[in-house]
């Protein structure tokens, strides 16, 4: 309907100013494109939010693996008492038939074999479990040691993102740290003007100092999300709805982020949410400043720990 409306409004303008062919033609070409590039954004939207939704599910099985490790090792450490226990009831039978009578030994000497024998096996049980459950333990306590690292390493990060945006904090920047992960929120009355996905001079700066920390920090991936509140796009342009303006507003942070040539692009993604992320209520109108936002998570990368779970 939208591309009939504007062919009939350049018809009338071409027939009523005498406008060539050619230039009509062009006209449409153009259109064609700009909604070809809208078609795309849509799509690499689509996909990044895949990727996204892939790494949560990564880290929730990651977490869980820890888990079942651990409870591994503490039935491990169950039945290693029992068997110790096991042993001492067996050593105890043996010491009382070695205190028998020279009669009584020849008699339970067949018993005794038995018993030694047995006595033998389970030794050589509880050598192979305490070997296993040792092995356990060093690799369950180097992954706790390295998942305290990941944290300390993260809470380094929130610290020094606070430091060096402190200027902004109180202007709609903030800074948390939850399951993991850091998260820089930045409402949009510090970075665009409304319907604009053009950064202005205060959030280019506040941009390129969270760039400075980021420099620092080469083992983190940040993922950069544009959120909008619900009141529907009606601007005219290259730009149709929600979805669009979040991701162009997005792709424009990453796009200051690259120009430091410290930050590896390889560790950046965008994305566009739209309306449909809130953290507000959209019925009120500091609701929706809440909701019109960028998030920057940031995230520990988690090769190290993958390993680790494999071995255990």
């Amino acid at each position: 309907m939208k591309r009939l409306l504007v062919s009939g409004a350049m018809l009338t303008l071409l027939m009523s100013s005498c406008v060539s062919s050619k230039v009509y033609k062009d006209l449409e070409s153009r259109y064609a494109a700009l909604k070809e590039e809208r078609n795309q954004l849509v799509d690499s939207n689509e996909n990044l939010l895949a990727d996204k939704n892939e790494l949560s599910n990564q880290l929730d099985a990651l977490n869980a693996e820890y888990s079942k490790a651990i409870a591994e090792r503490d039935r491990l450490k169950q039945d290693l008492v029992a068997m110790e226990a096991n042993i001492r009831n067996l050593q105890m039978s043996y010491d009382a038939l070695e205190k028998n009578s020279n009669a009584a030994l020849t008699d339970n000497a067949k018993k005794n074999r038995e018993l030694l024998e047995q006595l033998e096996k389970e030794n050589n049980r509880l050598n192979e479990l305490r070997q296993q459950l040792d092995a356990r333990s060093r690799r369950v306590d180097e992954l706790e040691h390295l998942i305290a690292s990941k944290d300390a390493a993260m809470k380094n990060l929130k610290d020094a993102l606070s430091k060096a945006l402190l200027d902004f904090e109180g202007k709609g920047l903030t800074i948390e740290q939850r399951d993991g992960k850091v998260y820089v929120s930045m409402e949009n009355k510090l970075l665009f003007n409304s319907g604009s996905w053009a950064v202005g001079v205060e959030g280019r700066k506040a941009v390129q100092q969270l760039g400075q920390v980021l420099s620092q920090n080469p083992d983190i991936n940040v993922l950069i999300e544009g959120h909008t509140d619900d009141v529907p796009y009606k601007s005219s342009g290259t730009i149709n709805d929600n979805w669009d303006l979040s991701t162009k507003r997005a792709t424009a942070i990453v796009q200051i982020l690259v120009e430091n040539r410290q930050i590896n692009p390889n560790n950046l993604t965008a994305a566009g949410r739209g309306e449909y992320a809130p953290i507000s209520t959209n019925s009120t109108a500091d609701g929706k400043a809440r909701n019109r936002r960028i998030e920057v998570i940031l995230t520990p990368k988690l090769d190290e720990v993958s390993k680790l779970l494999n071995q255990i």
